[in-house]
């Protein structure tokens, strides 16, 4: 994938090694990724780059994953068609369905395997590209 064709990807996650291990390997993939390591950043970053897909942690200080993801999706010129992914640790049925509820397209359970976190990325931007 060329950058010029790599829809943009906004990794959100307070853990900066996990951030960063996720950025290398999209952008090995050939995307164009963005990082940002809390709540506050995310949201100026989507601003700013009006990504197509995040990747979202939950569990973060401050403003947690649940609320950027309602503050994304208020966001009133691409909130409905970008595609998040929750990236969490919490693996019970509660805390996905409530992923769905706050918006949410899908999501990933960490620890992760990279090629399976490249393949949700890459299922949720064929959607995206469905979609336009």
């Amino acid at each position: 994938m060329s950058e010029k064709t790599a829809p943009p990807i906004l990794v959100v996650d307070d853990n900066v090694d996990n951030a960063n291990i996720i950025r290398d390997y999209l952008e090995s993939r050939g995307y164009a990724v963005t990082v940002a390591y809390n709540g506050d950043e995310a949201m100026a970053a989507f601003e700013r780059t009006r990504p197509a897909l995040v990747l979202l942690d939950v569990m973060m200080p401050g403003r947690d994953g649940w609320e950027v993801c309602r503050d994304m999706r208020r966001h009133p010129a691409i909130g409905h068609s970008v595609r998040i992914i929750m990236v969490t640790a919490l693996h019970d049925w509660v805390n996905k369905r409530q992923a769905i509820q706050t918006g949410a397209d899908d999501f990933v359970e960490k620890p992760f395997d990279l090629a399976q976190l490249a393949a949700t990325v890459e299922r949720n931007l064929a959607l995206v590209k469905s979609a336009s």
